[in-house]
């Protein structure tokens, strides 16, 4: 028993923060399991090395350090046994050995968050330490006090000992005034003597941030009635009759000013109506302007669209759009907006290049929801967004009206500061001021491991409801989507033993069973006749409405979501349970805290203004983390930015915009953010030693540097010979057109070659750097494995874990129609393939600028099979709905011995889509006729729909120039386009040597028949997660030299459309066959080629004087 009674008293000093007893109860418990006295060697811990080895060892007191020094025949000398020499300095090399590395940031005057780095040192063996981990305990103590004042268990694992990886540990600590002079943070193994490591945290050149400001008080103000607003049709767009205090106090600066504003208030204080009372003030003021709507979520802007869609495009007939990674309206809707709501990503995207868009020169109002995210690692883009706003509006002379909304802050005045608001716009409520009062309680658990200790929270939360909500609608929040499960099916468990087991079902059982019917998901199909409902990513999105419509309906009576619902969707229940403070972050691999703004906004959702005059919250959390929320819930959190790690990225934009083109105005870019405001007022937290003048100009400059090699080592930028001057490179402008990383790009250049076959294209693609935060979860790896031996291309076996290894599987499987291990899968599946089609596309741009023929095709053969979900080679033919590969002996059979005396018409076997579209000539009978053996009607008439919506284009071409030496004018000369016999000498076009022509392409849309209304320019792809426009590649190469020679990118060919191609032609004369591909960029089977047979003559003088080509031509070459 002394083992595990040591054990217990480890843990209890543990918890009672004493850290000298802690340290030797620990070490007890290790001489009891070990047997060994804690004063002996610890390669006594080895039953390898004979006892007599050992005792001499003892004897010269050697320690273990020293002999890691020493060489093995040292070693076997002074031992006098030769041979054991090795044998002793492999084991000294198995002690579980690490080093670390602390890294501090003042977060408040009285909270430290310590970034400790802890790499392992030593070799790993499989006999000794198992197969899984060695784990450690970790703690910071304060000598002087003799107090711990954070510890945790962590498990080095075998794959991170053998590459020698880094992990880091990101945890709070608290400080006091007068500071301490050191804290240490010491690290002990949990199974081994000896092995141990310290490292001092050292405050003496730490600068503690300013104190914050104080809140602005709540005015007892007499609620302002809706007609304040002075027009009827605003005042009919609201249910209630008076605004709420907080929207009382700010309605005068919101509605009849222009200044900016910062609105800091705590969830559910109403502050939609803030951002609409904004944009009245915009359509009063300024009608022929655009308010532009920010919001972090797709699902806070899909919300905000389908509210605003009702009340403000149909009740008030102003336009709106919505401009998401979804959704992306062509230029004209956005230019007729009166109001764009988006995500930051894709506005800025959208206002990099605002000198060319007049729609974002004529925004006059930037709202921006949820601003303190500011911190979040999406909060850079923020932060660019408002400062190119400003940059823009010190430009064009026109002021942009800035309106912040965001949760109460702890640092409201510098972020006001940076959105240069005076104290006339700025509120910053306290977090108490909420319409309904939150009553919070925390309660913390015991347990090193997540998912036990996620078990034992299930009792205390069904308790929860049960004494603080038994009737009332309560929120659970989880972690995961496996969470939901367990947490639903265990309250089912507790309800079964109570009188009535559903008692949480507010509906008739028979109106909750016709609605079970309609539910796809199986375990929620059990859950909802309980009245639990679960709302997850991973849910169909029909499956999701249903829940959603129960919940708020009052007919089920708890919902269990995971985390991203809180930002996501406004349903607030009177009780919320927050269920374990950590989530799995698979960059990391281990569990991580949740940012306190997500519990903040977890815990806002408690309470519902129209039924509550209270809200309660629950929040179970790991019992060593319950001091730190109960002091941040209550104290508001600063908002600190996280610009530094993106810097580069961002500068890049700006020099492809032309906004930088020197050191010294990148220098001045710096200080239009925020991050340089913080930079000043908390030094220490950016690693910054003091505030003076120069040595805050030697930072930035070296910020500056450092930024500018990483893009110049990407090949983005050149520096000039001065080292002042900058200029943006080709690859550079093709980062920031499509949205790149610049590390992305880096790769392109470097691993793309002249003749990439698809395969090593699709292992480019899938290890670009915007796939690096793909989660994978828990167990994922095993998944991996196993999926990767159905799929037809093989991977790095070591790999399993990485995200791009599973971004390459998932795409893989995309193509092959394989079956996911998983729903979390298929949700993956959607957020690579977002991202693949840009990326392809800066490829293409890559291969293109190269002039690499053999790779650009490639490319835009990997972009047809990504839309369409089938691989290359595939027969274009099951690119047809429900159509498979056994369904293919229908059309090889079609016509065998029948119909040859019809005349017209193709004959032959189908063997393609082409062949498929002259065969059916417009006639769905026909189609049906080869297929109505195998498959229902339904499904052909699916299968017919795809293939009648297929583009046929007809290509006219010719070539534009001057030909005689005389005459100034340009000619045209039409190229024919049918095949004829390389011998016949009229086809071979007579060109002059080393001089520009322009190839004009005629393309028209053959329709087919029965589409007289068919105008919509959205290409047919079940497979594909989002709506995509059709467009076309048009390739212009020689195939010899495998030379491209021009690529350009036609739209939606609706009726016809001209383009036009200029280029030059060879320095010698002699026969050249150039080749031009049009290649669809979204459907397999359907490109065309055409040879183009020139026969050059030397150069004309007079000639080349005569071609200029107009300015509009020569801007399209490549």
């Amino acid at each position: 028993n002394a083992a595990r009674i040591v054990r217990a008293l480890f843990e209890v000093a543990l918890r009672k923060r004493w850290p000298a007893m802690t340290y030797r109860l620990l070490n007890l418990s290790k001489v009891i399991d070990k047997r060994l006295w804690g004063w002996a060697n610890p390669l006594r811990q080895f039953s390898v090395l004979p006892p007599s080895v050992l005792a001499k060892l003892e004897e010269k007191n050697l320690s273990v350090d020293k002999m890691k020094d020493m060489r093995k025949d040292e070693i076997g000398h002074m031992l006098r046994h030769v041979h054991i020499g090795l044998k002793v300095k492999q084991c000294v090399h198995q002690i579980p050995s690490i080093t670390m590395e602390a890294a501090i940031q003042p977060i408040t005057r009285t909270v430290l968050r310590v970034r400790l780095n802890i790499t392992p040192d030593f070799k790993w063996n499989d006999q000794v330490h198992g197969t899984v981990g060695e784990p450690w305990w970790i703690w910071v103590e304060d000598p002087t006090n003799d107090h711990i004042y954070h510890s945790e268990y962590f498990v080095i694992q075998k794959k991170q000992v053998i590459p020698k990886e880094a992990q880091q540990l990101v945890f709070t600590i608290p400080i006091f005034e007068p500071l301490p002079s050191q804290y240490y943070i010491r690290a002990v193994s949990d199974r081994w003597l000896g092995a141990e490591a310290v490292c001092i945290i050292n405050f003496q050149h730490l600068i503690l941030p300013e104190r914050h400001p104080p809140h602005t008080e709540l005015l007892d103000l007499q609620p302002l009635p809706v007609r304040a607003l002075g027009c009827r049709e605003y005042e009919t767009l609201y249910k209630f009759t008076h605004f709420n205090p907080i929207q009382t106090q700010i309605f005068h600066t919101l509605y009849h000013t222009d200044c900016n504003v910062l609105l800091g208030a705590p969830t559910g204080s109403g502050k939609t109506v803030a951002a609409e009372l904004a944009i009245f003030r915009i359509f009063n003021k300024y009608p022929t302007s655009k308010a532009v709507y920010i919001a972090p979520l797709k699902a806070l802007v899909r919300e905000r669209i389908e509210d605003w869609k009702v009340r403000i495009e149909e009740k008030l007939g102003k336009k709106i759009v919505e401009l998401t990674g979804d959704v992306t309206p062509d230029m004209r809707a956005i230019a007729q907006a009166d109001l764009i709501v988006t995500t930051p990503e894709k506005w800025d995207g959208v206002s990099r290049s605002w000198q060319n868009r007049s729609y974002v020169q004529k925004v006059a109002i930037l709202i921006i929801d949820e601003i303190h995210l500011l911190g979040d690692e999406r909060g850079p883009v923020l932060e660019v967004i408002v400062s190119r706003t400003n940059f823009i509006s010190s430009h064009t002379e026109k002021p942009v009206r800035v309106v912040g909304l965001s949760t109460a802050l702890a640092n409201a005045r510098d972020l006001a500061d940076w959105l240069n608001i005076n104290q006339m716009g700025l509120f910053n409520f306290r977090p108490s001021v909420r319409p309904v009062p939150l009553e919070v309680h925390i309660q913390g658990f015991p347990g090193q491991h997540y998912c036990p200790r996620m078990a034992s929270m299930n009792k205390p939360a069904f308790q929860a409801i049960r004494s603080h909500s038994p009737a009332k609608p309560v929120l659970v929040f989880v972690s995961s989507r496996r969470q939901t499960r367990l947490t639903a099916l265990e309250l089912i468990a507790f309800l079964a033993t109570e009188d009535d087991p559903k008692q949480w079902l507010k509906m008739d059982e028979r109106e909750m069973n016709d609605v079970i019917v309609t539910v796809r998901d199986s375990n929620l199909k059990l859950t909802l006749a309980f009245g639990i409902g679960m709302h997850h990513a991973g849910l169909h999105e029909r499956d999701r409405k249903t829940v959603e419509e129960l919940f708020v309906n009052c007919k089920i009576q708890v919902l269990i979501a995971t985390s991203t619902l809180a930002w996501g969707v406004n349903f607030p229940a009177h009780l919320v349970i927050v269920k374990g403070t950590e989530f799995y972050d698979g960059k990391t691999r281990r569990y991580v805290d949740y940012p306190i703004t997500d519990v903040l906004q977890m815990m806002g959702r408690a309470g519902r203004p129209q039924f509550d005059d209270q809200g309660k919250a629950v929040i179970l959390v790991h019992d060593i983390k319950k001091d730190f929320y109960k002091k941040f819930l209550y104290e508001p959190f600063p908002v600190e930015s996280s610009l530094l790690e993106v810097l580069s990225d961002h500068l890049n934009a700006e020099i492809a915009a032309g906004t930088i083109t020197s050191k010294q105005d990148a220098m001045d870019y710096i200080t239009w953010t925020y991050f340089f405001r913080r930079l000043i007022m908390n030094p220490s937290y950016y690693n910054l030693d003091d505030v003076s003048h120069d040595t805050m100009n030697k930072f930035l400059s070296n910020l500056v540097e450092k930024s500018l090699i990483d893009l110049e080592c990407s090949y983005c930028i050149e520096i000039g010979e001065d080292n002042r001057r900058i200029e943006p490179l080709t690859y550079g402008r093709i980062a920031s057109y499509y949205y790149l990383k610049h590390q992305t790009v880096r790769m392109f250049k470097d691993r793309l070659k002249p003749e990439c076959s698809v395969e090593e294209l699709l292992s480019i693609l899938s290890d670009a750097e915007e796939y690096a935060d793909l989660p994978v979860r828990h167990n994922e790896d095993q998944m991996n494995s196993e999926l990767a031996k159905h799929l037809p291309i093989e991977v790095n076996p070591h790999s399993f874990d990485s995200s791009h290894t599973k971004t390459h599987l998932l795409l893989q499987a995309h193509f092959s129609r394989a079956m996911l291990p998983c729903p979390d899968y298929a949700t993956d599946t959607k957020t690579v393939l977002d991202q693949s089609i840009r990326i392809c596309q800066a490829m293409l741009d890559v291969a293109a600028n190269q002039g690499w023929l053999v790779t650009a095709l490639n490319i835009t053969s990997l972009v047809q099979m990504v839309i369409q979900g089938r691989w290359k080679h595939d027969s274009s033919l099951l690119t047809l709905p429900n159509v498979e590969q056994h369904h293919l002996h229908l059309f090889r059979k079609w016509n065998q011995g029948k119909r040859k005396h019809l005349c017209g018409g193709y004959q032959g076997p189908i063997e393609c889509l082409p062949e498929l579209i002259a065969v059916s000539e417009g006639k769905e009978n026909i189609f049906a006729s080869i297929l109505d053996r195998d498959l229902q009607a339904v499904h052909i008439t699916q299968a017919w729909n795809f293939l009648s919506h297929l583009p046929v284009i007809d290509v006219s071409l010719s070539i534009k120039g001057s030909w005689d030496d005389s005459s100034q004018e340009q000619n045209e000369l039409p190229i024919p386009t049918l095949a004829t016999d390389m011998r016949d000498d009229k086809k071979w076009i007579k060109l002059h040597a080393d001089h520009e022509y322009v190839l004009q392409i005629n393309l028209q849309s053959v329709q087919m028949r029965h589409h007289k209304g068919r105008q919509d320019s959205k290409a047919v792809a079940p497979r594909f997660p989002k709506a995509k426009d059709e467009g076309w590649f048009l390739i212009l190469g020689e195939v010899d030299k495998k030379e491209l020679i021009a690529l350009k990118r036609v739209g939606y060919v609706r009726y016809r459309n001209a383009v036009s191609v200029a280029f030059y032609t060879p320095e010698t004369p002699g026969k050249y066959i150039y080749t031009l591909y049009l290649m669809s960029d979204s459907y397999l089977g359907m490109d065309q080629q055409y040879d183009i047979y020139l026969n050059i003559k030397p150069p004309s003088i007079s000639a080349q004087i005569s071609t200029e080509v107009s300015e509009a031509v020569s801007h399209l070459t490549l």
